[in-house]
């Protein structure tokens, strides 16, 4: 089973882009929630987050296909490596999540995005975000456009769930470590979110 020391060793050493280490924080954060929600493995889910856009910054046009042989060889599980390859399933791979553990994958990756942007608009960063607010930004296409909401809503799908419950389990999941992935926000200035 990939540790979270071991999860970070091979990321690191392929990532060095602080934005890039931020979003590798967030998904690990929320994917530990979600394991905790289906009363898995928590730092398990948070080592497969981490290290989920293990090739990005070196190929960021053919993300994931300089991934599995890599990790394999490096000793990462094959079903980790599958988790992995399965967030980007309909975009860049045709692995298709069918656990728990990577449908979850499939859908923090993009939803994060939205939290983080949410949270950054924020005084008090994520430390007071409720659901509410962030379904607001959510169903704003304009807000975060980036970030693909057919996706979040495919992965929800999925997994069963509405964007508003697993949305719930991962800022809830993030909220602690709010200082780490830089959403303590600023008492002065920002608009509500």
């Amino acid at each position: 089973m990939l540790t979270l020391q071991r999860a970070k060793e091979l990321h690191d050493s392929q990532v060095t882009e602080a934005h890039l280490i931020l979003h590798a924080k967030n998904v690990m954060y929320a994917m530990g929630a979600m394991a905790d929600h289906f009363g898995e493995d928590r730092v398990h889910w948070m080592a497969v987050g981490y290290l989920h856009d293990y090739d990005y910054e070196q190929h960021p046009e053919a993300h994931l296909q300089f991934t599995e042989q890599p990790l394999l060889e490096a000793g990462v599980p094959a079903e980790d490596v599958r988790a992995i390859l399965s967030h980007g399933y309909g975009i860049c791979t045709e692995v298709k999540p069918e656990t728990n553990l990577e449908k979850s994958l499939f859908t923090v990756d993009e939803l994060t995005g939205i939290i983080q942007a949410c949270a950054r608009m924020r005084p008090k960063g994520i430390t007071d975000l409720e659901t509410k607010s962030f379904m607001k930004k959510f169903k704003d296409k304009k807000f975060a456009a980036k970030c693909n909401r057919a996706l979040i809503q495919q992965g929800c799908e999925m997994l069963g769930m509405s964007v508003s419950e697993v949305a719930e389990i991962c800022i809830a999941g993030m909220k602690p470590y709010a200082a780490d992935i830089a959403l303590l926000g600023t008492e002065e200035g920002g608009e509500s979110c």
